[in-house]
């Protein structure tokens, strides 16, 4: 199987479109941390001094830096696996393509518990910061 080529085909065995699936599943998580990466950025910059101390939780901008660093991470160890699948195509037998398989679901765990964490840390911030503000409208 060419672990670069990621279109189905009717030929293709249930072990090569499963190997094609992870690979675009794990293409669209690297694509998806690199988003929350930004999005971590843009809200660190929110978390100045000034909004900090009207939250009054100094915590939430060291918790964002924290989870952009985690953030760094877990993308760094999905560049690093992704690199480690051209070794597939050696794959000869079924116990091969399982250890792959097996591997493949627990970063999907990693994943997806990254994801529910920083979820959950932006609902938090957006919660405190729901009705802190009085929006201005200068045009009447």
């Amino acid at each position: 199987m060419e672990i670069l080529q990621k279109e189905i085909y009717n030929h293709d065995t249930d072990v090569d479109v499963t190997h094609k699936i992870n690979n675009i599943e794990l293409d669209n998580w690297i694509n998806h941390l690199k988003y929350i990466k930004k999005e971590l950025m843009n809200l660190i910059g929110l978390c100045g001094e000034d909004l900090s101390s009207k939250l009054e939780d100094e915590s939430i901008l060291e918790r964002f830096q924290k989870k952009n660093a985690e953030n760094d991470n877990l993308l760094q160890v999905l560049y690093k696996y992704m690199k480690s699948r051209v070794d597939i195509a050696e794959c000869e037998d079924t116990h091969c393509d399982m250890v792959y398989i097996t591997e493949h679901e627990t970063y999907r765990r990693s994943y997806l518990y990254h994801l529910d964490k920083y979820r959950r840390l932006k609902d938090e911030f957006f919660s405190k910061v729901k009705g802190k503000f009085i929006v201005n409208n200068p045009v009447q």
